[in-house]
């Protein structure tokens, strides 16, 4: 996959009621070059993604007026710029209940700068991406999708993919650096009435890595969400398995 080596600063939008972590937030954001503008409740942050018309939101979910899961499914009804979620909240249900809800990725507090940037970077990427509409062939590693054709080949030479698979690796490559839930596989993989059923997934994933990765048992491109879902890094992640 072609990607961007440098990009202007973005606009940012960042939704959390702690003063200091605020800060923290913004001094990072504007060290990385991006124009950061803030909000300390939810109302107050609906109102400044309607103006500024942001090119990533970071925000909080234990907002004063209201949770940020609210933001999240009002913003997501007019805009797909990503939100990157913040919070102290760890437990597998309120990752899942975020991303569902349409969050991006989802940060346990406390965190780095670091590891901040690096994820606004990624979801700035792929908005950088998208502007440019997507592509018919897409490459990672040597691995290549030729959207148009329907067709994976390794090194040129063609991979074998039954169309659950195809269809798999087509969702999580076409939202790269974006955590998928199981549920949202399901729902649109095998429809509405199987969305519990996360055995489907793993089963078909364990399949799809057997015939993409070079070790299976220690993927790079298609990662795990431990409870959540999958991953799909473009430029080749940690090492995960199951």
């Amino acid at each position: 996959m072609n990607l961007p080596q440098e990009m202007p600063g973005a606009r940012v939008l960042v939704i959390e009621d702690e003063t200091d972590i605020r800060h923290f937030v913004r001094l990072a954001l504007e060290s990385d070059g991006h124009e950061v503008t803030e909000a300390a409740t939810l109302e107050r942050g609906l109102i400044e993604a309607g103006v500024r018309r942001p090119d990533l939101v970071v925000l909080d979910l234990g907002l004063p007026d209201g949770d940020g899961v609210d933001f999240i499914r009002t913003f997501r009804s007019w805009s797909s710029t990503p939100v990157l979620v913040l919070s102290a909240r760890s437990a597998e249900y309120d990752k899942v209940l975020a991303l569902d809800s349409g969050a991006d990725d989802y940060l346990i507090k406390p965190f780095g700068s670091a590891e901040l940037l690096a994820r606004t970077r990624a979801h700035l990427r792929r908005r950088h991406r998208h502007a440019g509409g997507d592509e018919a062939m897409l490459r990672f590693g040597n691995i290549a999708i030729d959207r148009a054709r329907r067709r994976v080949t390794r090194d040129g030479d063609l991979i074998h993919l039954t169309p659950i698979e195809y269809s798999l690796l087509l969702k999580l490559t076409s939202h790269p650096d974006r955590v998928v839930t199981h549920r949202q596989l399901l729902q649109e993989l095998w429809g509405p009435a199987h969305t519990e059923s996360s055995h489907y997934v793993r089963v078909h994933m364990g399949n799809l890595r057997k015939k993409i990765e070079v070790d299976s048992s220690r993927p790079r491109w298609l990662l795990t969400e431990t409870g959540v879902g999958y991953r799909f890094s473009p430029e080749g992640g940690s090492h995960q398995g199951a």
